[in-house]
């Protein structure tokens, strides 16, 4: 059984992959002085650059979790995920408001994807 991990951390990977399958850790935005829409904008581009690293695309995401820290910006969420899903592709998702780690954290999004 062979596990690959990327950007390995002391508490955590940023990336496992294993069997074909691509794991991410939650991401969230480095700049969180950013209104929900950019740091969505922000922590879809961290999606979009380890899956490419880790051999996949969003177009091969098999399930997402996002968490948001207030359900009143899940409208303004949607607009960036919209713009930035694949069409056809849409993965399996929940969404779930979430006190988060970071109180100025806005969202986490978390994925599971196939490898190319």
């Amino acid at each position: 059984m062979e596990i690959t991990r990327l950007h390995v951390g002391k508490r955590l990977s940023e990336v496992a992959i294993h069997n074909g399958t691509v794991y991410l850790a939650g991401q969230i935005a480095e700049d969180t002085s950013k209104d929900i829409v950019g740091q969505t904008q922000e922590v879809l581009a961290a999606v979009d650059r380890l899956l490419a690293e880790a051999g996949s695309d969003k177009t091969c995401i098999l399930s997402t979790a996002i968490y948001i820290k207030d359900m009143a910006l899940f409208p303004s969420m949607n607009e960036v995920w919209d713009s930035w899903v694949a069409q056809g592709h849409t993965p399996p998702r929940a969404t779930v408001e979430a006190k988060l780690a970071n109180p100025a954290c806005l969202v986490e999004v978390v994925v599971v994807a196939a490898q190319r």
